[in-house]
């Protein structure tokens, strides 16, 4: 199976994708779209945060991404020669849907194996998205392996998770080719220009998959003054949140641990603001800081891009910023820790 195949096989699951995403039906595929329906609504009793809104975001997000003309986009600087596969373990995170989707494709597409350990969270999903792409080329067939246990039988390593895990997995995979992905944060720079769609835009990059991604901005800096009313008006639409169990109860929680230490806080009804010097916040809260000087906060985060997975903002006075509404939907060339993913499988 050549190069062309292997993409001509994703060019037809993000089909699969965008018929979904738009009808609900797929042509050639009824049978799928019926254990796809029933895949969502078991989501509803294994992992809550597994909405079916936010599924769908996902389904959407990958159906843009796997089109012919993105797809040789992307790959077309690599050079993907046809030599013996390697086998690469691709252990997932579960945070939200399809996470380890970038690199089930890439693994693929450079004519490797992978070996798929998928998180406790989400299992039933890369399942599914593998015994589709097999349908779809059935030479992926042999390709394609999943364990639960302790993995074996592998070349390199592409392991995703926390702070805690990663330092397991660096001392794990020390001997092996790997790329190991820790927990980051995004955050946003606000102008205090922003029109009520650039606010609404940043509403997706702070709440889609309830805030649970690296690429979810889970702080703000605003200009010395700022007030934040209006944005949290702006943000309304999103109080459907609090109609979900599990944000309402760490919303209710975090209220409840501000109030008690007597933690000064902003509350808009269904998230809290609170200001403080650290990026990564809880559930439900979302930090903030002043600042007087947006070179000086460049300078200051350059110093923290360790930790950071995007910055958000309008301002071009900060390096590598992205606009408000892109967090979430980012381009095939938006590496994870900005570790080109392909590069390092082409040179295995």
């Amino acid at each position: 199976m050549d190069l062309s195949r292997r993409i001509a096989a994703f060019i037809e699951l993000g089909r699969f994708f965008r018929e979904y995403s738009e009808n609900k039906t797929v042509t050639g595929y009824e049978v799928h779209v019926e254990k796809f329906n029933v895949l969502i609504e078991n989501y509803r009793h294994t992992n809550a945060w597994f909405t079916s809104d936010n599924i769908e975001f996902a389904i959407q997000q990958w159906g843009v991404l796997l089109s012919a003309d993105s797809l040789h986009q992307w790959l077309r600087k690599y050079s993907i020669l046809e030599k013996e596969p390697k086998t690469v373990a691709v252990i997932m995170a579960g945070n939200v849907p399809l996470v380890g989707m970038h690199d089930f494709i890439s693994v693929l597409v450079t004519g490797n194996n992978i070996l798929i350990k998928p998180s406790s969270k989400d299992k039933e999903l890369p399942v599914f998205i593998a015994d589709l792409v097999c349908v779809i080329e059935s030479e992926f067939t042999s390709r394609i392996r999943f364990t639960d246990t302790i993995i074996a039988g592998y070349d390199a390593v592409i392991a995703t998770g926390s702070s805690d895990s990663s330092r397991y997995f660096d001392y794990y995979f020390s001997k092996y080719p790997h790329i190991i992905r820790r927990s980051r944060s995004s955050v946003a720079i606000l102008t205090g220009e922003e029109s009520d769609a650039e606010l609404e835009a940043l509403g997706l990059d702070i709440f889609t998959y309830f805030g649970l991604g690296c690429r979810s901005v889970s702080k703000i800096y605003a200009p010395e003054g700022y007030v934040f009313d209006h944005f949290i008006d702006v943000l309304k639409p999103w109080e459907k949140l609090y109609m979900h169990n599990k944000w309402a109860n760490n919303y209710d929680y975090h209220q409840s641990v501000f109030y008690l230490n007597r933690i000064s806080f902003i509350d808009s009804g269904f998230f809290m603001m609170k200001e403080d010097n650290q990026i990564s916040s809880p559930l439900s809260v979302i930090f903030y800081e002043h600042f007087s000087d947006i070179c000086i906060l460049a300078a200051e985060l350059k110093k923290m891009d360790s930790q950071l997975q995007c910055i958000v903002s309008k301002s071009n006075s900060v390096k590598g910023t992205i606009l408000p509404g892109l967090a979430q939907k980012p381009s095939l060339n938006e590496y994870a820790d900005n570790i080109d993913t392909i590069d390092f499988l082409c040179n295995l």
